[in-house]
């Protein structure tokens, strides 16, 4: 092992102990839950990423997020923190997402709200901002954000807070039908403002990713790179109904993207390797949460060797 000093470019270092086969540490991004940093790993020869958690072993909540995160990230489904500063790029376009911390598995049985807090506010779907049940969609939701601030080089629906999160959404999209609010299990404060709110018209799509924002002649690249075709996949994830939004297997056959697809990525096999949703609510001490996780590292060191 080596210790690193890596500058984040206001001026603040921070230090990394990490093995002699990682070099080249740079700052890529810092969030409440730890640095992130890219290196260059001697033994593959390619750049990864490496996360420093912030004080992972000093209480047992910490702890329980460092267990979850480590273990999800051989088996997650999606991330919950869909955003431009989680997704990475190589030279050969290759994408990566990063920071597991708030990821679920799909589990179509379950319906509860689950955590309060997911993803960055500008890229929360509306059954998010309103405290509602959600499901993997609410990804689908995020990539649709992003999409379109990658065309407009501008965050999509910004809003400061919860309350602004929602105002922004609806100058957009427009208000919701009476339908769509009977529908929804809101908690009457939130029902309340919801319905209070003056009535917003939807903008067009042509009006939210307009032709100016667009690279010149693309189409001729492929005949359906074009800014209708990026419209269309965008206002099929810009759903407010998750029910009417697409699916990401949908979103992954629309003619749009469908020329990247691969099946043997797709359809990957699953990992073995299951997390546990019931140990965050058992009482653990600190030092048997830190033998936990000291496993898991073992159990994961000894399968890739």
């Amino acid at each position: 092992f080596h210790s690193v000093f890596v500058f984040n470019g206001e001026h603040n270092s921070f230090s990394f102990t990490v093995p002699l086969r990682y070099s080249n540490l740079q700052f890529l991004n810092g969030g409440s839950q730890g640095l992130v940093v890219s290196a260059d790993d001697s033994s593959t020869r390619k750049r990864v990423a490496i996360k420093k958690m912030h004080q992972p072993f000093v209480m047992p909540i910490s702890a329980k997020r460092a267990y979850r995160e480590f273990v999800l990230l051989s088996s997650v489904k999606h991330p919950n923190d869909l955003k431009p500063s989680n997704i990475v790029v190589n030279e050969n376009c290759k994408l990566k997402v990063l920071d597991f911390g708030l990821a679920r598995l799909i589990n179509p049985t379950v319906s509860d709200r689950k955590t309060a807090y997911v993803t960055t506010r500008y890229y929360r779907a509306p059954e998010v901002v309103l405290g509602l049940p959600y499901d993997e969609k609410v990804d689908v939701w995020s990539i649709g954000c992003i999409f379109a601030e990658l065309i407009n080089q501008r965050v999509l629906f910004p809003g400061m807070d919860k309350v602004k999160q929602w105002n922004e959404i609806v100058k957009i999209m427009g208000t919701p039908s009476e339908e769509f609010f009977s529908s929804l299990d809101l908690a009457k404060p939130v029902a309340d403002y919801v319905r209070s709110l003056p009535l917003s018209h939807p903008c067009s799509i042509e009006e939210v990713v307009p032709d100016r924002h667009f690279l010149a002649n693309t189409e001729h690249q492929h005949s359906l790179l074009t800014a209708d075709e990026a419209r269309s996949l965008i206002s099929k994830m810009l759903k407010m109904d998750p029910s009417e939004r697409c699916s990401v297997a949908e979103a992954l056959e629309h003619p749009y993207v469908r020329r990247w697809r691969r099946e043997e990525e797709v359809n990957a096999p699953q990992s073995s390797n299951k997390y546990n949703w019931e140990f965050a609510e058992v009482e653990q001490s600190l030092p048997a949460l830190n033998a936990i996780i000291f496993e898991e590292v073992k159990r994961f060191e000894s399968s890739h060797d």
